[in-house]
């Protein structure tokens, strides 16, 4: 008797060791680190998203703004979490591209140390110019950048917009100044002043100011015409078919985070992005709604490096 007590223990005990994970998360709070500050577009996709994301896990999904060093400091702080599905990344072209790529020295390996999760969106960034500057389109801005070399200023606030300005300025052949700014609402105020004559921004900011005809949009990054701007054209559709900036975002956790949580995470999101109701958020916003696979998310980030890379040899740009 005491034999069989014993085997039906040693039973129960690898009963319990091989319940999948998923079936025991989550079991506490979920934060979401946005590498950027509050009121940005990662901080508005992610509040979008945040709120449902609870009600269907059960558990509290909150969102943790940590800003600095170009989105690294963010990026780095989850590469070094638990890999227990409680800590997540929304990451995009500035944590998994800008950073390994334009860095000497990056704090971590986007391919090594992040378990992709699921694309989010694919969010509106415009190419903004103050009304002073006489170009209704982008080849008007390029003539008269060519005609007045040095006089056009032109805010980065992150290295999707430092990658664009440095291709924009390799394949027209212009000679414009670029202002660097910590975020895209410090560089607002000037701006608006024309203390600065150009942005390439995401639509957050920029949207009510354009519709006020206090700013004027000439081209978007994406890769089809975004629904907020419809009259706007592509990069592409405006003459620079070559500049190859596409401007997305995913959610990644942790590498090593067990692959059915990784993939209960990925159901879950992937279901949320298909709700009207949040689909209508996004477009409201100008974020086109994404959603893949951990697979197909991975398959895309490695692709990205590549044509980062290339594009960024190209426009002369070199790690520092």
């Amino acid at each position: 008797m005491q034999k069989l007590m014993r085997v039906l223990a040693a039973v129960g005990v690898i009963g319990l060791i091989a319940v999948p994970a998923a079936a025991q998360y989550p079991a506490k709070p979920i934060r979401i680190v946005v590498p950027f500050p509050p009121g940005g577009a990662a901080d508005a996709i992610t509040r979008i998203v945040a709120p449902p994301l609870s009600e269907t896990l059960g558990q509290p999904v909150l969102v943790e703004n940590r800003p600095g060093a170009e989105a690294a400091i963010g990026a780095e702080l989850v590469a070094k979490s638990a890999p227990d599905g409680y800590t997540i990344l929304f990451g995009g072209n500035t944590t998994m591209l800008g950073v390994p790529i334009l860095r000497k020295n990056p704090p971590y390996d986007v391919i090594a140390d992040f378990a992709p999760i699921t694309s989010v969106v694919k969010f509106a960034v415009f190419l903004v110019v103050h009304p002073s500057v006489p170009a209704k389109t982008l080849s008007e801005l390029i003539d008269y950048a060519r005609a007045n070399p040095g006089k056009l200023n032109s805010a980065t606030s992150t290295l999707i917009a430092i990658l664009a300005f440095a291709q924009l300025k390799s394949l027209a052949n212009v000679d414009m100044v670029q202002v660097p700014y910590k975020g895209g609402a410090p560089a607002m105020p000037d701006l608006l002043s024309a203390r600065i004559q150009l942005i390439i921004i995401p639509s957050t900011l920029v949207a009510p100011l354009v519709k006020e005809r206090r700013l004027r949009a000439l081209a978007t990054l994406l890769p089809k015409r975004s629904s907020l701007f419809p009259s706007v054209p592509t990069i592409a559709e405006a003459g620079m078919p070559r500049l190859t900036v596409v401007p997305w975002s995913a959610l990644f956790a942790p590498a090593k985070t067990p692959k059915d949580i990784v993939e209960r995470l990925s159901r879950e999101v992937n279901v949320l992005l298909r709700r009207p109701e949040i689909r209508g958020q996004f477009q409201k916003h100008g974020f086109e709604p994404g959603g893949s696979t951990p697979g197909e998310l991975g398959a895309f980030l490695k692709q990205q490096l590549i044509e980062w890379g290339d594009a960024a040899r190209s426009a002369g740009l070199k790690p520092e």
